[in-house]
């Protein structure tokens, strides 16, 4: 059966803390070997769509939502989910354009997209996954806490390099059972192989200057393909 290395959590330059262009994506998940990665911006989707448009078999195009409440993390995506709806409204539009949905570092309090306790466990019947491993965590404490989770309440488990940069792609991806779409990656995602590392807590501020960047107005024709 042949096995596919999937990166579930990246951004490029049209998440607003990145400056990864679409093709320098592209070109850093052909050399980490990765077979499938899930361009997941910020409450976007051009991205993704103009890395698909350079690699059609590699790319999948998903979105990372802010909700209300803390971030999805969504696969399989056709229509854009716009930002800071209530958590059950952003399940119900993914669901009907039949995207895979996951949780982003939902107990990473240091990141603004974690969730509560009591918020998270609303949506537990209506998500397909949570994430339990994300490489920017600045320590193994949120994944752990992720991990006990998703065993608790039988949920599949995601990871995620969760790359702003393009030499974090790969450092965090799951090894599984070729799939094409939403449905067939629920089938296969509970037997994935975990490949996982940290990156460094000095990483994040690579996402600061590309936030200081774009603010100033110093980041120049960045959209570009």
């Amino acid at each position: 059966m042949e096995q596919l290395r999937v990166e579930f959590h990246c951004h490029t330059i049209y998440s607003t803390d990145s400056l990864t262009k679409p093709q320098a994506l592209v070109a850093a998940a052909r050399r980490a070997g990765l077979d499938r990665v899930i361009v997941t911006d910020h409450n976007s989707i051009e991205g993704a769509m103009a890395a698909k448009r350079l690699a059609p078999e590699l790319v999948i195009v998903g979105e990372e939502i802010m909700t209300t409440q803390g971030e999805i993390l969504a696969a399989f995506v056709t229509e854009k989910v716009p930002a800071r709806l209530e958590p059950a409204e952003v399940i119900r539009r993914l669901r009907d354009q039949g995207a895979f949905i996951s949780v982003s570092h939902p107990f990473d309090v240091f990141r603004g997209g974690h969730w509560e306790l009591p918020q998270l466990l609303e949506i537990v019947p209506l998500v397909d996954a949570i994430e339990v491993f994300n490489s920017r965590c600045m320590d193994m404490r949120p994944n752990l806490l992720a991990q006990k989770f998703a065993s608790q309440h039988s949920l599949a488990g995601t990871v995620g390099s969760d790359a702003h940069t393009a030499m974090e792609l790969g450092r965090a991806n799951l090894c599984l059972e070729n799939f094409s779409d939403s449905d067939g990656l629920r089938r296969v995602i509970h037997s994935g192989l975990q490949t996982v590392r940290l990156s460094s807590p000095f990483i994040h501020l690579s996402s600061r200057y590309a936030t200081v960047m774009k603010k100033l107005g110093w980041a120049g024709t960045i959209y570009s393909s």
